[in-house]
């Protein structure tokens, strides 16, 4: 599947802000064999005075940027053809629940897709007894790892009610889960904690969900947003799969991948930090549109 990709994230300020730097996730990456991503632009304004591009130890793409003078608003887009391609794996080949220990055991590594970087708490996800409690009663022994990842997913997505007023970007996991409400965010935090608990590596996905409008109405200009589902290790031979709790399914061809992270804090999109007065408002806007090939795109 092919897709044009638009995302504008904008801030304003109700007075000049001094000195600001920012470090950006926005750009979507290329995953071999599963998203080739064949153009992409990211365009600043006001434009930066300092401006580096590089990768994180995880593979996502980042900007560093600053502004040594007052700014009233800021506003980043970004415009990218990319092309999210079919998972193979059609069928189950994970390792038992009972051998994933074993497993994880022979795969030590240090590089950026081990799994042992996300066995252990993280920034944003400590260890909370009652989400690994809910963890372990979704699952038994008898399971294959997929079917442990299906069944916690599937478990979050009937417990939790999607609530975009319930919840911001800071709340943690456990507040969120006592409550039962939540954003995407919140669902895979959620998710994460509890597979983590029972023993499966697991961590945070940062991009962007295909959405369809409802039956016989037009598609709204601007009406996706960036989303966040989970990133889980099946095995050795398996290795990652991917699963939505907000919307109860594996990631597939709708799906577009910006980065990958332990938790929210290792890929959020805008971090960084100004000098100022006054409040702010941001606003933001995501179209995900199908072309049918790539010279359409």
């Amino acid at each position: 599947m092919f897709y044009d990709l638009k995302l504008v994230i904008a801030y304003h300020y109700d007075y000049p802000t001094d000195r600001a730097r920012n470090m950006l996730r926005l750009m979507p990456r290329s995953l071999a064999g599963v998203q080739a991503v064949h153009e992409a632009t990211l365009h600043i304004d006001p434009v930066p005075d300092e401006q580096h591009d590089l990768t994180d130890y995880f593979g996502t793409c980042m900007s560093q940027v600053a502004w040594a003078r007052p700014v009233s608003s800021l506003r980043f887009e970004v415009r990218a053809k990319v092309e999210r391609k079919e998972d193979p794996r059609k069928m189950d080949f994970s390792a038992r629940l009972t051998a994933l220990p074993r497993e994880l055991a022979a795969s030590m590594s240090l590089k950026p897709d081990a799994p042992h970087h996300f066995t252990h708490p993280s920034p944003r996800i400590p260890r909370v007894p009652a989400i690994t409690a809910f963890g372990a009663d979704c699952v038994s022994p008898a399971m294959s790892t997929y079917e442990a990842i299906a069944a916690i997913g599937h478990a979050i997505h009937r417990e939790m009610e999607f609530d975009a007023s319930a919840t911001t970007a800071e709340t943690p996991a456990h507040e969120a889960f006592e409550a039962r409400r939540g954003v995407c965010q919140d669902f895979a935090h959620i998710m994460i904690t509890a597979l983590r608990g029972i023993g499966i590596p697991a961590g945070y996905v940062s991009g962007f969900l295909r959405t369809n409008p409802p039956e016989g109405q037009e598609r709204l200009e601007g009406a996706d947003a960036m989303h966040a589902w989970v990133r889980a290790w099946a095995g050795a031979e398996m290795g990652w799969v991917e699963f939505d709790p907000t919307n109860d399914q594996f990631a597939g061809t709708d799906y577009i991948t910006v980065g990958y992270g332990r938790d929210y804090a290792d890929v959020a999109p805008v971090r960084g930090a100004l000098r100022g007065v006054g409040g702010a408002k941001t606003t933001q806007a995501v179209d995900v549109i199908p072309r049918p090939h790539l010279d359409a795109v």
